[in-house]
């Protein structure tokens, strides 16, 4: 039953993200107005890690299996993307390498304000 609830709160966000999607005029996708929902309730611990955890790490567990898809419609339709081949790597190789600076400099300002909250609490 643990689990059935755990997937209830993920799908209740992921709802509420494609109806934003839908009726907000903004390029955004679906999935980043979930990911900032999730974000902001769990910052205000609206949601608590502990309610969503094992969904959460089974989901992340099986994450290889949900790119077999793209990975086979993109070899499916290779004689369309054939001429754009070296643009797409270039752009996966920058993007990769943004999301990784991004992510690291995210994650240490992330360290050093849990090291300063430490601190003062001293």
């Amino acid at each position: 039953m643990k689990y059935v609830y755990q997937i209830g709160i993920i799908s209740v966000i992921s709802f509420v993200a494609e109806m934003l999607y839908v009726f907000l005029p903004l390029p955004v996708p679906a999935s980043v107005y979930g990911l900032l929902i999730l974000l902001f309730l769990l910052m205000t611990k609206i949601i608590k890690p502990e309610q969503i955890e094992d969904v959460a790490d089974w989901l992340l567990k099986i994450m290889p299996i949900l790119f077999v898809g793209p990975s086979v419609g993109l070899i499916k339709s290779f004689d369309v993307i054939k001429g754009q081949i070296l643009p797409l790597i270039i752009m996966c190789v920058i993007s990769t390498i943004g999301v990784m600076i991004v992510t690291s400099v995210v994650a240490q300002a992330v360290i050093r304000m849990k090291n300063k909250k430490n601190a003062d609490k001293q």
